[in-house]
């Protein structure tokens, strides 16, 4: 299967990114596909709160402290991986659950530059545990509204 696309297209790779390393082979992949393409690369961190966080007003602003460290680090990350290969890129912090932020996000992507391709770009999880309770890109795959690319 080719999923060619139109270099004159605008490309929109929107990548899943958490600092680990399949979301850092995802980044690295969003920049390959934008290799000799016009594109930004929309890197998006979401921030996902327990429901036992949930029950607490104080833990909930303590996690939102610890929310806007990790967003800090993780954008500076990204911007290390990101140097030099690109100049096309944003960071964006969402709350809730990782699938369907990202698919929110590309949705959005999506009707405000109508004409653009969008693609989503995770990691594949490595724990042993979402083989049986699923993973995010697990979900994605069949909830995602846009291209997906899964990064071994």
């Amino acid at each position: 299967m080719t999923t060619d696309v139109p270099p004159t297209a605008f490309l929109r790779p929107v990548v899943g990114y958490d600092g680990s390393p399949p979301a850092d082979r995802a980044l690295d992949a969003a920049v390959r596909l934008l290799r000799g393409r016009t594109g930004s690369i929309e890197v998006l961190y979401v921030a996902h709160l327990s429901s036992m966080v949930m029950l607490s007003a104080d833990a909930i602003a303590e996690v939102e402290s610890d929310f806007n460290e990790i967003e800090q680090e993780l954008r500076a990350q990204a911007g290390e991986q990101l140097h030099g290969r690109t100049e096309a890129w944003v960071f964006q912090r969402r709350q809730g659950t990782i699938a369907e932020e990202l698919v929110a996000a590309a949705t959005e992507i999506e009707e405000a530059h109508p004409g653009d391709t969008v693609v989503i770009v995770v990691g594949s999880s490595s724990h042993a545990t979402h083989r049986v309770v699923g993973s995010v890109a697990v979900s994605l795959a069949r909830h995602s509204p846009v291209p997906l690319v899964i990064v071994p």
